[in-house]
């Protein structure tokens, strides 16, 4: 049974469509990632399911039961849903304990044990429910916060930017453990971030926001290397681009002949590369290049390479291991990993 059913939500602020007739089903115990550039209707969505908005016209199903038809809503006090921010939200007046008693009901027998148990499920020690949040770190409070929702077992976790003020390392860290928590806990999580890496990492499922609609849903890895439009290749990463002729086996392209799956079409195309497919060679096989500029990015390297032909030049990035790059000015020889995806026609 899909527990999260979210049927043509509209929801305006003036002139400006911030949900425009969005619908997605979200599985039991599944983690959905919801991703676009700022504006595009993704936090609008996540308030709306939690009930801290009122869509104007459409649906929005929990388990079965009726949360929101048009502006007529189930209050969000009364949904089982819980909300973790950014920031955590924690009562800094409050110990950690006294932060996680709101989450409790009143009457929660054994409550010193409950505590203790929510400290450990978030993989924090119950030693530190004497501390006050600014004796935590940040990925520690994201954790107590995560915890206070979870008290109220909800059925439903919504996640908005929740790593998105930790330092990278330590953003890493917390959303493994976050995930880890989330898995052993079976409940299903909807993440709101603008970091396509996170969002690729930490998901089993994938929607794309732009403009407030959803451009396109599915698994992490389906849309990352067959993305339906350029906006959404883009978005997801570096993608790199040729125009290509459609042949009975694969398409050429400047780089040459390369495998693809053309899907029966004929003519010309664009296809999509992403910048780690590209191998670079001393001495070939594959299309001669010249090394124009080179940044280090630790474990790896960016190469600008240009390849020039009697009609035109064509610039492009490739992503290659730092253990040995080439320098600038080298001459290399491209070669591509794996099959081009040929872009579906406009």
């Amino acid at each position: 049974m899909t527990q999260l059913v979210i049927s043509n939500v509209s929801k305006r602020y003036g002139a400006t469509a911030a949900l425009d007739g969005v619908s997605l089903a979200v599985e039991p115990g599944s983690r959905v990632a919801i991703v676009g550039p700022s504006g595009s209707g993704k936090t609008t969505l996540l308030r709306v399911i939690a009930g801290f908005e009122a869509p104007d016209a459409g649906t929005v199903m929990l388990d079965g039961q009726l949360l929101a038809d048009g502006p007529a809503i189930a209050p969000a006090h009364r949904r089982p849903i819980g909300y973790v921010t950014q920031d955590g939200a924690l009562f800094p007046h409050l110990d950690i304990a006294g932060n996680l008693g709101f989450g409790l009901a009143r009457d929660e027998p054994d409550r010193a044990r409950r505590l203790r148990e929510l400290m450990e499920l978030v993989e924090l020690d119950p030693a530190m429910l004497t501390r006050k949040p600014h004796q935590l770190s940040g990925g520690q409070q994201q954790r107590v916060a995560l915890a206070r929702a979870l008290a109220r077992k909800p059925a439903l976790m919504l996640l908005d930017e929740p790593f998105s003020a930790l330092d990278t390392g330590l953003r890493e860290s917390v959303r493994q453990a976050v995930a880890r928590v989330l898995a052993k806990a079976g409940i299903t999580t909807i993440l709101v971030t603008h970091d396509q890496g996170e969002a690729l990492s930490f998901a089993d499922q994938l929607a794309v926001m732009r403009e407030g609609r959803l451009a396109q849903t599915g698994g992490p890895y389906e849309l990352y290397w067959r993305p339906t439009d350029i906006e959404t290749a883009q978005f997801l990463g570096n993608a790199v681009l040729f125009e290509a002729r459609i042949e009975a086996v694969g398409v050429s392209c400047a780089l040459g002949r390369l495998a693809a799956e053309t899907g029966g079409r004929s003519g010309r195309g664009t296809i999509m590369l992403r910048p780690e497919q590209f191998q670079l060679s001393a001495s070939g096989p594959g299309v001669e290049a010249r090394v124009e500029d080179l940044a280090f990015r630790g474990a790896q390297c960016s190469v600008n390479l240009l390849i020039r032909n009697r009609e035109t030049e064509i610039r492009f990035t490739a992503q290659v291991s730092s253990i040995e790059p080439p320098e600038i000015g080298d001459t290399v020889f491209v070669s591509i990993r794996g099959s081009a995806f040929l872009l579906p026609a406009v």
